[in-house]
């Protein structure tokens, strides 16, 4: 035990470069806390001559990563190459078949292969970890692991993407529109040149199915996730749900129904007293609510260099003590088929927004669409901007548009799904409704 553990790290990007400083600041420590030290011996990235603000030439360089992964000059395997399958899949495929601990922070691989992956390193004897997986510094794999193991968990949900939280902040605190607020994220490095994996909800959703997983012993099952994005909210919804007592977030939540497991990725509206709500800019937050334990909440920075390098380090630590754990707590054999819940009614209702023509009978046929569904509305409001813009005469002509707000009592998404889709029909609406589930936290 006392010989250092040997590393060899595929991906020098971001994380990678910061986790070789990391260990590089941190060496001499770590091999006093372990009693053994960790070194880097190998390193593979696509180009070799980058200037990457770290000397590499102390490594043995690896131009294939498959050829890393299966060395034996190292003794784990630090995945941090990216993506769902190729080169990733193929590396942490090899390691694992190699008799070599696996370190890595692919969401995307776990969620789509996790399964697969852990009956691998489970055949073998090896680590598979993957802290820095979910919500960058944020220790939420190993508390699911580790300090909620003699819980029953009921429920974990969070913010779990930083551009999407950052663009609903801006949003809020500016008063400005979706697609201006999302052009700033990517000139200020928040948002991707094609933000599509963030803002369509695609990113939490791998990040839930990895929770849902360690949470409920299922199998992961990525697909069964119902996902929506925040493209559709407008400034208008911000300040309804200000007035109504409400922020909007963007929330990934999985629970345990008597039927089933709920996995759903949606703009929410949460109570500004809760302290999600508070949860602002690009940072993350998990919760979890469990028998014995009770309601845990974690809040930290969500991704970036340090943070998720943080998170690495502490995957490496838990192999160089010894610590070999199920990677998904339960023995891969014996997790459960993932079983969908069944329809229930969502307990916090629904806020729905909708731009009425100004005629007569249209409220009168909104609400009997409503009726129809069986739908019981907790209140309806007619909303106007908080400021008219000047020279703007804000009376009203017959064929104007009202916008209208209505907060429903608790009811089944299908039945507002089909009451909207005959509003829609009925030509008594100018644009497509907007739909935001509340959620009691």
């Amino acid at each position: 035990m006392n010989h250092p553990l040997r590393l060899g790290i595929a991906g020098l990007g971001t994380v990678g470069t910061g986790l070789v400083k990391l260990i590089d600041r941190q060496s001499n420590q770590l091999a006093s806390r372990l009693g053994r030290g960790i070194e880097i011996v190998a390193v593979s990235a696509r180009t070799r001559d980058k200037d990457r603000g770290i000397d590499i030439s102390r490594y043995v360089w690896f131009d294939d990563p498959l050829e890393l992964a299966k060395s034996e000059d190292i003794d784990a395997f630090v995945e941090l190459i990216g993506g769902e399958g190729g080169i990733a899949k193929d590396s942490v495929e090899t390691a694992l078949s190699a008799g070599k601990h696996v370190v890595t922070a692919n969401k995307a691989l776990l969620a789509h292969h996790g399964t697969e992956l852990a009956a691998r390193a489970e055949e073998r004897g090896v680590a598979l970890n993957f802290e820095a997986s979910v919500a960058g510094s944020i220790p939420i794999i190993k508390s699911l692991r580790e300090s909620f193991l003699g819980n029953e968990v009921r429920r974990v949900f969070g913010i779990l993407n930083g551009t999407c939280n950052y663009i609903l902040t801006k949003m809020e605190q500016e008063g400005r529109g979706y697609d201006e607020v999302l052009k700033e994220a990517q000139d200020a490095g928040y948002a991707e040149a094609d933000p599509a994996f963030d803002v369509d909800g695609h990113d939490t959703a791998h990040k839930l199915a990895i929770l849902t997983s360690l949470a409920f012993g299922t199998e992961i099952s990525f697909d069964s996730i119902y996902v929506e994005g925040i493209s559709t909210i407008t400034p208008e919804d911000i300040e309804a749900a200000d007035d109504l007592g409400y922020r909007i977030k963007l929330l990934g939540v999985a629970q345990k129904t008597d039927s089933g497991i709920e996995q759903r990725v949606h703009p929410t509206m949460v109570p500004k007293h809760s302290a999600m709500a508070e949860v602002d800019g690009v940072t993350n937050c998990v919760a979890v609510q469990a028998d014995a334990a009770g309601d845990v909440m974690l809040i930290g920075p969500g991704a970036g260099a340090d943070p998720t390098a943080s998170s690495v380090m502490s995957d490496i630590i838990d192999i160089a003590r010894g610590t070999i754990l199920p990677p998904l707590i339960v023995p891969s054999a014996h997790l459960s088929p993932y079983k969908p819940a069944r329809m229930r009614s969502h307990e916090g209702g629904y806020y729905i927004r909708l731009s009425v023509l100004d005629r007569h009978g249209a409220f009168a046929a909104i609400a009997q669409r409503m009726a129809e569904q069986e739908i019981s509305l907790e209140s309806i409001m007619q909303k106007r901007p908080r400021t008219a813009l000047p020279g703007i005469d804000a009376s009203r002509s017959p064929g104007d548009t009202l916008p209208v707000v209505m907060i429903t009592h608790e009811t089944l998404e299908a039945a507002i799904r089909k009451a909207l889709t005959a509003i829609e029909s009925d030509g008594q609406i100018t644009s497509k409704p907007q739909m935001i589930r509340i959620e009691k936290l």
